[in-house]
């Protein structure tokens, strides 16, 4: 019966993965479709953005996966040192993704130029907007 029992946890816990992973490849595939239309990228410019684009996005997945390894670990602080590694490691985090959008943002207009790079950046604040309103069942 415990077999049983473990058994039914992890395929209900496999399918629940396969759900998420699905979902969140539907998400980058809207937000790609979006941010296409939005900032009005022609194929060429899209061929050369996208890998870019997507190579910001992972190293800022990255910085923000390697924080809450190293900091999500306590529900409550020990005491003021540890609040404060805290404080300082997330404030390095939020400097490291200025850092980066800074020099992605150059790469950015180097392919799709100085306009296109500021409705991408309207583009995806919309669509962000547009994703929370739709997780809290108020529509797009």
């Amino acid at each position: 019966m415990k077999f049983k029992i473990k058994y039914i946890i992890i395929l209900l816990l496999t399918l629940s993965f396969k759900v998420t992973l699905a979902q969140n490849d539907k998400v980058e595939s809207m937000k790609v479709a979006f941010i296409t239309k939005e900032v009005n990228l022609t194929t060429t410019e899209a061929q050369s953005f996208w890998p870019i684009y997507n190579e910001y996005n992972d190293k800022v997945k990255s910085l923000r996966k390697n924080f809450r390894a190293n900091n999500d670990s306590k529900e409550d602080f020990a005491n003021d040192k540890e609040a404060e590694d805290f404080l300082n490691a997330e404030l390095k985090l939020k400097q490291n993704e200025v850092d980066l959008r800074k020099e992605y943002t150059e790469k950015f207009k180097k392919i799709i130029g100085v306009k296109k790079t500021a409705q991408l950046r309207k583009a995806e604040d919309k669509f962000l907007r547009i994703v929370i309103n739709t997780a809290k069942g108020n529509g797009p």
